[in-house]
């Protein structure tokens, strides 16, 4: 096997998806296979360069590729007096001085993003960043005009089909002129790469038609994969084992309210179904689960319980049913609190990905711990059908029976002292039958002597000091709790676990999943991003090209590179010429358009 090595660079290079995606593919025709190898990348921000080092392997150049109008016009202001313009000279530099076989561009698309509003999109600041797809083409083109790289990838967001019409007519004249083809398309990258997501993204590819004869196919497609597909292979969110990335973000509590009332497979508009009277929820309160007090919320009308040492949700009936919260009438656009089921793909990760932002929850179904204590202590309603009748079926099949049995036959039946017992029958276990009796004989004085001096269950006010410390200290056996002030305040955020009526867990992506979801870390892997804000990580992985999709998109382009290295011109392909609707685009030598 001879292997020929395909050199890429990456143009505003983010964080590297792209190009740790290209160096993962491994095209073979005949004898021959390619193998990548990053020459560099080129980007503004200076953690997106840090990570580019860590996905790609090879360091990326921190460069500004404004000129000095474009600067003034996104700044506001006049560059520094160390500024200066972008040279073909700096393009060479970043590349190490090698030429590469393709070059990938993802120009900065928030100018063009169905996110920002049309009439801000059309701001002086903005038109300069779109600008920058059309001089980030042109210096790429004058870096090496002398030997044309053979195959150029340019992806975006799909209104810049529509939002940039200009420039695109623009950029397609300034390949031709230099001897490309060109054609455009839009490709869902979640079927270019088989992922759980659905990513439509924009795509334009050029081929030089003197350097590359052969035709550059369409990707193969790829069925997107469920949501739980991936994040089931990931240790339970909040498991730092898996670094920092994974803590499940701390929301707002009406936030993790709201979500727990969103439809799995829906958004806020769920929320539009619930009956609300007097700014209370008729039909629904949050209970608690395991023990007396535990979750306990109170009602917004009663008061509240003793305050003790540790008032944590976890051990008492410390919350409260608040009906201070209102729907936002500002959450149109179909996507806010979207919660999505455990089989289905995610949508596309975009740079912000809070609950409140879009679809960036999942109904998680792990919320119960190990299987085989799913249904322990479970009471089925009288009305509503049993769980499968299992081997293990001790605690775990119980049943809200409405009719009243006798004295004689009653399940766990307690017979008072002064009565005479039921009927001594041959099934008198701990389940049914005269087998207990209320036994007034406890040896416990009614006054409760042993508890008046030993300050049993006794609260120290948070002013006051404490008793000596003794060895067995305990919260039941003298003054070992507190009374402690410090309640969260009505803006703190945490990290709360709702139970949901689907039976599962509405919570937020961690950054940990959303890169995996982004292919940009293998489920069981650990990643490393630069810094150490979790928002900043969310909008580079949000931004960042898939590295599943840009792997497809490399092999395909890998293949016409060796057929045309090997000089062949033709290639039989099931697949469709790249782009479908303009086959011919790629085909002629001269004069193509769309």
């Amino acid at each position: 096997m001879i292997t020929k090595t395909i050199r890429h660079f990456h143009m505003f290079c983010g964080l590297g998806g792209g190009a740790r995606g290209f160096n993962r593919a491994r095209p073979v025709v005949g004898n021959c296979q390619a193998k990548f190898r990053t020459i560099g990348g080129i980007d503004v921000d200076t953690a997106s360069i840090a990570d580019f080092g860590r996905l790609s392997g090879v360091p990326g150049t921190v460069l500004d590729l404004f000129d000095r109008a474009q600067y003034v016009a996104f700044h506001g202001h006049e560059p520094p007096a160390h500024w200066r313009e972008a040279t073909t000279a700096d393009i060479h530099r970043a590349a190490g001085g090698e030429r590469p076989h393709i070059v990938f561009l993802s120009a900065p698309c928030k100018g063009f993003s169905g996110l920002l509003p049309e009439s801000k999109s059309a701001t002086d600041k903005y038109q300069a960043l779109n600008r920058l797809t059309l001089r980030g083409i042109w210096l790429m083109l004058e870096a090496w005009k002398d030997d044309p790289v053979e195959l150029i990838v340019f992806e975006n967001v799909p209104r810049i089909a529509t939002r940039g019409r200009h420039l695109l007519d623009q950029i397609g004249d300034l390949l031709r002129a230099y001897g490309y083809a060109v054609a455009e398309t839009t490709h869902d990258c979640g079927e270019l790469g088989g992922l759980a997501q659905s990513r439509k993204r924009f795509l334009l590819v050029a081929r030089h038609i003197e350097k590359v004869p052969p035709f550059l196919y369409e990707p193969a497609t790829k069925p997107l994969r469920a949501v739980g597909d991936v994040l089931g292979r990931m240790l339970p969110p909040g498991d730092l084992r898996a670094g920092p990335m994974h803590r499940v973000p701390a929301l707002q509590w009406k936030t993790w309210v709201r979500l727990a009332f969103v439809e799995a497979g829906s958004d806020w508009r769920s929320l539009n179904r619930l009956a609300v009277e007097d700014g209370q929820l008729r039909d629904y309160l949050i209970v608690p689960e395991y023990r007396d007090g535990f979750l306990g919320v109170n009602a917004w009308e009663d008061s509240t319980g003793t305050v003790t040492g540790k008032s944590l949700p976890g051990n008492g009936s410390f919350s409260i049913a608040d009906p201070r919260f209102t729907q936002s009438s500002s959450w149109n656009d179909g996507q806010a609190y979207g919660v999505r089921r455990w089989g289905d793909t995610s949508g596309a990760i975009a740079g912000q990905q809070n609950p409140g932002q879009g679809t960036y929850s999942v109904a998680d179904p792990r919320h119960a711990g190990p299987a085989k204590h799913s249904n322990e202590f479970r009471v089925v309603r009288w009305d509503r059908e049993a769980c499968a009748v299992t081997g293990a079926h001790g605690s775990g099949q119980c049943v809200a029976d409405p009719r009243r049995a006798g004295p004689a036959f009653g399940k766990y039946a307690v017979t008072p002292f002064d009565q005479p017992a039921g009927t001594v029958i041959s099934g008198s276990t701990t389940g049914q039958g005269a087998f207990a009796v209320a036994d007034p004989r406890s040896g416990m004085t009614t006054d409760r002597s042993a508890y008046l001096t030993g300050g049993h269950y006794g609260v120290v006010p948070w002013a006051s000091p404490a008793g000596a410390v003794s060895a067995a200290a305990c919260h039941d056996n003298g003054r070992w709790s507190v009374a402690d002030p410090r309640l969260p305040a009505a803006a703190d955020r945490l990290v709360a676990r709702i139970v949901s009526e689907d039976g599962t867990w509405h919570r937020p992506f961690t950054t940990l999943e959303l890169a995996a979801l982004q292919s940009l870390v293998d489920p069981e892997e650990v990643l490393e991003l630069d810094g150490l804000s979790d928002q900043a990580w969310r909008e580079r992985i949000g931004n960042a090209v898939p590295s599943s999709a840009a792997e497809a998109i490399a092999h395909v382009m890998g293949e016409t590179l060796l057929l045309a290295w090997a000089g062949e011109t033709f290639m039989l392909s099931a697949q469709p010429i790249w782009v479908r609707p303009m086959a011919v685009a790629l085909a002629v030598a001269s004069g193509a358009s769309s």
